[in-house]
Order: structure tokens, then C-alpha cells, then sequence
């Protein structure tokens, strides 16, 4: 009997080409959609999982107020894991990174070819790293890999980009950083999965950096990172951690107080200052997406589970539009099936025999278009994951869980896109069909379904034209704002911290070059690392001023504030004409925040550098040195001469003047090699960098404008259906029309007010529930546009034009056609 209807089903797409392919283009592209929104959803949940144990694998993080704020921070003081470790049985072992500057790595092959490359991706870890996590070993033994100083452990890609194919490579040396320091290759590991929020091309033992040793005392000095493994049977429930965080307090407080004392405070004093100061627990497997409030500085891989949900709801809205459209499509040829219904009620069919057959028709419509879906996302997968910005490997895709999705996918459609034509055309009566009484006549009911079918598909279309409108528009915003400095044409030389005591000298030079207007050496750049670090106003006259407040400083020469064109307000920039070793420059947010209306001459107290003072010579615009999803934060700009801090880098920031920009770069490039031959000449733009702060944004976009297309034709065909479905049944009509004197254009309208006045309904219904998601979105960014009237006035003209245009293919093909001809069939 089943062999039968799926027979049967198959005579029927045959006998209705287009209809059928109508059917399985709207059904095979919404289930690729779907898929393919699956595969990502999946690729996200599974970041970090790879690891053994990774459900008891927890980063320790900082919980802590700062002026009345509360802030998270993922990187943690040197001392905390081994204090946590020593005095808490929970804990098994932990495992620390610090996170290096750019680092030139060298490979020299007797003294004849040597090849040399700026490194971005290297770790300095503790020696028991690899055995925490488990990155999978092409060479070597991981338990003794990283425990002597000078050791390296590299992935199969760098292998290949220094040593070739040659294989192994173990006992091979690399030297790092200008002093050319020989580092011997102890492991090879397989490239880092793309699920894992920690990336890197390189690790070395950490006791080769000794800032991290001069530091490990500290507990302020944040510039490490840490993990811990909890015993086995030791309970990861948020309510057991939570019990277990709270045995960090009187630890922390007793581990710290020699480091602390070194500083001139206690424990007790930071609670009492600040009224938070706790160290937390967070789930190794939570951090990609679910880590958004906790500052992560050092992990490339971090997104937000909002965009989970955002495209989990798009690939339902889309399955649902496919379902829709497939309904109307088969309400549209009901006229012709009810005759067949009526003959095969007639000849003894039960209705429950007519609904299996409907039921199989949907079925086998169902799996021959998720048979296309599944060849689609083979061949469109790796643009979708151009578009994402991630790493899918279409290996890994079609896991056990994505195929239970495509089967799921199959019985749901089949179910919910075949039972309404199928209850539907099985409800007729045998007796009223073969009488060609009009059993399509608009009832109340299924007028209703029909039209609100319509609506539904239109108003989802318009939502997802609305927020794609938005992204772009945010995306503008960005793009275009000001930023309180001028980031064009600002080209940044990386790391020229290499040049040691030539690096003013090679700035003096660049200068010079005619397609260049102002060169400047920062530790940083705008959108660059912060170093930041509490600092004490000082009262004149009882005024009352902040205590204390959070900085966060570049070290600049005198160049910087007119390379970037930033605005001084009051007082002076640095210059050559003062020594300036003592000085300072705030930003108007820092000035505000401190209390000061006229900060020019007042003083702020570094505790973290001897207590070391610092006279505020000026004021500044506010500039952004963050994304703009960040709210502007108190700044400040220290002389380098100053020295207050060391963060072991420095870069130039060459302003290029517009014209034959790329000459300018070969001069640029033509110089650094005089200064330091053998050193990659390594650079970028600031704008470019600035845009770089937007990819999620961008990639929301894209997604968005893709989904969108895709949205707007699933619900034309539903669309293209219906109308079909209303020419049909009003045949006749039409027919007495044409005779009466109707004309082609009085038709066409007559055929279209209604539609235009269902998607008019949609686009209505669609404008608040836009409003609100998109106004929930934008809740997240500090600087953001005002959701204008224009938006919504573009989306509706845009979807009233687009069902225009689908609506009077079949209306002008039913207008034109011979009233004669229909009169007769009817």
C-alpha cells in the first residue's frame, strides 16, 4: 500500500512539472538554509569540547569593582593558580599563558638561506600545558616538551613554513626576537583546532620570558592567563561552584599579602576601596560564546550565543516560510485534485486512505528536496563559511547529530507542509465535486488560512529586510563616525621596538620622506593592547576629586597627538622645547571622571611605579582607542621618557599623504631594511584595524542580506501560488468581465488590490516586532544609530514592489487570456 501512494505521488510530479518544480526549488532551499544554519550552530556548541576533560576544565577570572562599576577580566595575576592549587583539594592542576608580543622568529640552515617572520600567535605557557589540554602530538612527548628553557613546540603548519616537508624536525633550532635567542623544536603538534578559543602557531616555556618572573609576585599586574582542572567526581554544577568559589576569598586574602604589602595595601584595604575583589570559575566549554562580559585580551575565537539564537530563529522562519509556500502551492492546484478526490471517494476510498496519499506526495516531495538540500550545502558550504568567518570543515559536517537533524527535517516538513492540503482537499464532499458545484468559494476559514498564510510569510520577509537594513546601517555608522582622531591614510610599522636605540633615528628619517607629513612611536595604537592601571588624584584646597581612578595610557612622543590629528583643548601637548618626563595628557573623560574643570596643573600619583607623580600639562578630545561598541573610557598619554611602564614594544605611526601611496610604502620599506637588515618590514593600516573590530557585525550582515534574498523569494513562490490559486478560481469572473468591456489594467488591479493589501498588512505587523529586536540589538553597542522612519518606509516599498512585480505575472496572464476559451471550460 505505501509502495502505492509514493507510486501514485510520483505520477503526479510528473504530470505537474512546474508546479512540482516550483515545489522542490522553495522546499530544497529552505532546507539548505536550514542545514547549513545547523552545521554553523553545531560548529559553535563545540568549541573546546575536544578536550578529554573539558567539562572539568574551568579559567580563573577576576570579579571586581572599579568606581562604583562592575568589571570581569580574564587575565588574572601570576600567583593565583599555584595559590588556589596549594590550598584547595578540589583543584588538581593548573596551567597559565602569557601572552608575548609579536615575535620574529628565525630559521638559518648553514649560515647560507635564512628565512625570517613577524609571529603573531606565540604562547608563553607553563611547562605542564599540553598535558592540561589535549592538543593532539605529531612529534615528541608533551610530559617533557616544554620543561627546560630554550625548548619550542610549534604546529604542522609552521614545521612546513620553516623546515619544508622535511620530517622530523625534532632537535632543530629556531632563534626568536632580534637577540636571536636559539630555541630547540621538542614537539610538533597537528595544526589547533578551529574549535578551540585558544590559538596559537608556537609555545614556549614561560620561564623564558622574565617578565613574567619579575612579576610573579604581583596580584595587579593582569597579563597572564589561567586554567584549572578540578578532581575527578567533583561536582561542575553552577551551585557547586558557586560553593567552591567561596572558599577563594580567605585563601586570596592570606596568599596575597606579601605581594600586596610590596605595594602598600592589603586585602582588607582593596574590599574596602573598591567592594569587590573575587576570583571566579568559568566554564572552559562556556568561553566562545558565552564569555561576552569577561575581558578576554589574548582569545581570538570569542563570539556571543545571542547569534546562536538570531540564526537558530532565521532557520525556523525559514523552514516555516518553505512549509507556507508549499501549502499554497497545493491550495492553488486544488481545484484540479478535487475532482480526483471526488472520483476516488466515489470508487471507495476512505478518507484516511486520501490523507496517506497526500501525506506520501508531501513525503516524496520532502526527501527529494532535502536530497538537493544536502548537495547544496556540499557545494555552498565553504562561501557560508567565507561569510561566517569560520573554519567548517566539510568533513566534519554531516556529524551524526546534523544527519538526526536532516531526518527530523523530512518527517516535520512532510507532516506539517502536507496535512493542510491534505485535511483540506479530503474534506470535500464526492457528491458537490462532481456536480462542479464551487467548492473554493472564500469562506470565512479558509480565507482566513490563506491570507494569513500570506502575511505570515511577508511579515517574517520584511523583519529580515528591516534588521539586515540596520546591520548595514550600524555598520555606516561605525565606519564614518567620529572617532575624535583622523584614522586615514595613518599607516602603523609594527613592533619597531626591534630597532632598539635606532628606533628615533629610523622615525626622523621616515619623516622626511616627501609622502610622509608626521611619523610618531607609541607602546600602542588605537584599537591596539591597553595598559591600564589605578592611579591617585591629588586634592588641592579640599576639593573633592575621585581617590582613585582606573587609567588606561599609551607612552607617546610629542609626534603622536598631530600625526593623529587629536584636538587639544586646554594646556599643551608634549613638546621638545620641555622635559616632559613627568608629564601627562588626559582625555576629557578622564578629567570629568576625576572631577577636575581645570585639570592643567594638577598632579596624579602612579602607587603601581614607586608613587611616582605626574603633572597634567593637557586635555584632549575624547578619541576612541576601542571599537565603538565600547563606551569611552578615562585615557591618558605619557611621555615615553617617562618610562613608567615597560610592556617590552613599540610601534611607528606614519601619516601617509594621499597620491602614490604605494611608493611611499616601498620608501618606508627601503629605509627599514638600511635600519635593520634581515628584519621583516611589517605593517598595516589604522583604519583597517578599525574595521577588523567589527567582523561579527559585518558577518551579521552578510548573513542577514543572504537570508533575506532567500526569505523574499520562498514567500514569492507561496505568493506566485495563491495568485495562481485566486486566477483559477475566478476564471469565470474574469471571462464575464472581458465580455462585459473590462479592461487588461482594470483586471490586473482587481486581481492585485487584494495581495498588495496583505503584504501592505504584513509589512504593518512587521515594523514594531523589527523595531523592538533590532532597538534589543543595538542595546549592546555604546555608540549607535537611531532607528529612523526611513528604514521602515525602504523594507515596505520593498516588499509592496516585489510582490507587485510577482502578482502581475498572473494576474496580466489571466487579464489577456481568451474570456471565450473560459467561458466554455466553465
Amino acid at each position: 500500500m505505501i509502495k502505492n501512494y509514493f507510486k501514485i505521488a510520483w505520477r503526479n510530479i510528473q504530470r505537474n512539472k512546474m508546479s512540482s518544480f516550483i515545489h522542490i526549488s522553495g522546499l530544497s532551499i529552505g532546507i539548505a538554509c536550514a542545514l547549513m544554519i545547523v552545521i554553523f550552530i553545531q560548529h559553535e556548541l563545540s568549541y573546546d569540547k575536544f578536550h578529554k576533560d573539558a567539562g572539568r576544565i574551568f579559567q580563573v577570572t577576576l570579579n571586581g569593582m572599579n568606581d562604583g562599576q562592575e568589571y570581569w577580566a580574564g587575565n588574572t595575576p601570576p600567583p593565583v593558580g599555584s595559590a588556589l592549587a596549594r590550598n584547595i583539594p578540589e583543584i588538581e592542576s593548573f596551567a597559565r599563558f602569557y601572552k608575548p608580543n609579536d615575535i620574529v622568529v628565525r630559521y638559518e640552515s648553514n649560515s647560507q638561506s635564512q628565512k625570517s617572520f613577524t609571529e603573531k600567535n606565540v604562547l608563553a605557557v607553563d611547562s605542564n600545558f599540553l598535558q592540561l589540554f589535549d592538543f593532539k602530538v605529531l612529534e615528541g612527548d608533551v610530559s617533557t616538551a616544554l620543561l627546560r628553557p630554550g625548548s619550542v613546540v610549534l604546529t604542522e603548519d609552521m614545521a612546513t613554513k620553516y623546515f619544508g616537508n622535511e620530517r622530523p624536525v625534532l632537535g632543530r633550532t629556531l632563534l626568536l626576537n632580534h637577540d636571536k635567542k636559539p630555541f630547540t623544536v621538542t614537539a610538533v603538534l597537528k595544526n589547533v583546532p578551529a574549535e578551540s578559543s585558544i590559538q596559537f602557531d608556537f609555545l614556549a616555556p614561560v620561564a623564558d620570558f622574565p617578565v613574567v618572573k619579575r612579576f610573579s609576585w604581583s596580584w595587579v599586574w593582569l597579563q597572564t592567563m589561567c586554567y584549572v582542572k578540578l578532581r575527578e567526581g567533583v561536582r561542575t554544577d553552577r551551585v557547586s561552584i558557586q560553593q567552591l568559589e567561596a572558599k577563594f576569598r580567605p585563601v586570596i586574602k592570606v596568599e596575597s599579602v606579601s605581594g600586596l604589602k610590596r605595594l602598600g595595601t592589603s586585602y582588607d584595604e582593596i574590599i574596602k576601596k573598591t567592594g569587590k575583589w573575587d576570583f571566579r570559575l568559568f566554564p572552559l566549554t562556556g568561553i566562545h560564546l558565552r564569555s561576552g562580559i569577561i575581558g578576554m585580551p589574548w582569545l581570538s575565537k570569542i563570539s556571543d550565543i545571542k547569534y546562536v539564537y538570531i540564526f537558530a530563529s532565521v532557520a525556523l522562519f525559514i523552514i516555516i516560510l518553505a512549509c507556507v509556500n508549499f501549502m499554497n502551492l497545493s491550495t492553488a492546484r486544488s481545484s484540479k485534485r478535487a475532482k480526483e478526490v471526488g472520483i476516488r471517494k466515489v470508487a471507495g476510498s476512505s478518507r484516511g486512505q486520501l490523507i496517506r496519499q497526500f501525506l506520501a506526495e508531501a513525503f516524496l516531495f520532502t526527501i527529494i528536496s532535502s536530497i538537493i538540500a544536502v548537495a547544496l550545502v556540499i557545494l555552498l558550504l565553504k562561501p557560508f563559511a567565507n561569510i561566517t568567518g569560520e573554519t567548517i570543515n566539510p568533513n566534519n559536517a554531516f556529524t551524526p547529530a546534523v544527519l538526526f537533524a536532516i531526518i527530523g527535517l523530512i518527517i516535520i516538513i512532510g507532516f506539517l507542509a502536507g496535512s493542510y492540503p491534505a485535511f483540506y482537499l479530503t474534506s470535500f464532499k464526492p457528491a458537490a465535486v462532481l456536480k462542479g458545484k464551487n467548492l473554493f468559494s472564500s469562506g470565512k476559514k479558509s480565507l482566513l488560512i490563506r491570507n494569513g498564510l500570506v502575511v505570515f510569510q511577508f511579515t517574517i520577509s520584511s523583519i529580515i529586510i528591516i534588521s539586515t537594513l540596520i546591520v548595514w546601517k550600524q555598520l555606516k555608522f561605525f565606519r564614518n563616525a567620529d572617532m575624535g582622531l583622523n584614522k586615514e591614510n595613518v599607516l602603523v610599522i609594527t613592533s619597531t621596538n626591534r630597532l632598539g636605540k635606532s628606533e628615533e633615528s629610523f622615525r626622523e628619517t621616515i619623516s622626511q620622506l616627501p609622502g610622509v607629513s608626521n611619523a610618531s612611536i607609541s607602546t600602542s595604537i588605537p584599537t591596539g593592547s591597553l595598559f591600564g592601571d589605578g592611579y591617585e588624584p591629588k586634592a588641592e584646597n579640599n576639593e573633592h576629586i575621585a581617590r582613585e581612578i582606573a587609567l588606561s595610557s599609551f607612552m607617546v612622543d610629542e609626534a603622536f597627538v598631530p600625526t593623529l590629528k587629536i584636538k587639544v583643548l586646554k594646556g599643551r601637548n608634549f613638546s621638545k622645547a620641555f622635559s616632559d618626563s613627568a608629564s601627562v595628557v588626559l582625555n576629557e573623560e578622564a578629567a570629568k571622571q576625576i572631577g577636575w574643570k581645570d585639570p592643567v596643573g594638577k598632579w596624579i600619583q602612579y602607587p603601581g611605579n614607586n608613587n611616582q607623580l605626574f603633572q597634567v600639562i593637557g586635555v584632549v578630545k575624547n578619541f576612541n582607542v576601542q571599537s565603538l561598541q565600547n563606551s569611552m573610557i578615562p585615557f591618558a598619554l605619557f611621555h615615553t621618557s617617562s618610562r613608567t611602564y615597560d610592556i617590552g614594544v613599540s610601534h611607528i605611526l606614519a601619516r601617509i599623504r594621499p597620491g602614490n601611496i604605494n611608493n611611499t610604502i616601498s620608501q618606508l620599506e627601503s629605509k627599514w631594511k638600511s635600519f635593520a637588515p634581515g628584519e621583516p618590514f611589517d605593517y598595516n593600516f589604522l583604519d583597517a584595524e578599525f574595521d577588523s573590530q567589527y567582523r561579527s557585525e559585518q558577518r551579521l550582515g552578510k548573513l542577514f542580506s543572504v537570508f533575506a534574498g532567500l526569505s523574499i523569494f520562498i514567500a514569492c513562490l507561496g505568493l506566485f501560488g495563491l495568485c495562481a490559486f485566486v486566477a483559477e478560481r475566478r476564471t469565470k469572473e474574469i471571462g464575464i468581465r472581458k465580455v462585459l468591456g473590462a479592461s487588461v489594467q482594470s483586471l490586473v488591479s482587481l486581481l492585485s488590490k487584494d495581495f498588495l493589501k496583505l503584504t501592505i498588512a504584513a509589512a504593518l505587523i512587521s515594523f514594531p516586532v523589527a523595531w523592538w529586536a533590532m532597538h534589543k540589538w543595538l542595546e549592546d553597542f555604546a555608540y549607535r544609530i537611531n532607528i529612523g522612519w526611513t528604514v521602515f518606509v525602504i523594507a515596505g516599498l520593498s516588499i509592496l514592489l516585489i510582490a507587485l512585480a510577482t502578482i502581475s505575472f498572473q494576474a496580466i496572464k489571466a487579464a489577456v487570456a481568451n474570456p471565450v476559451k473560459s467561458l466554455r471550460t466553465e
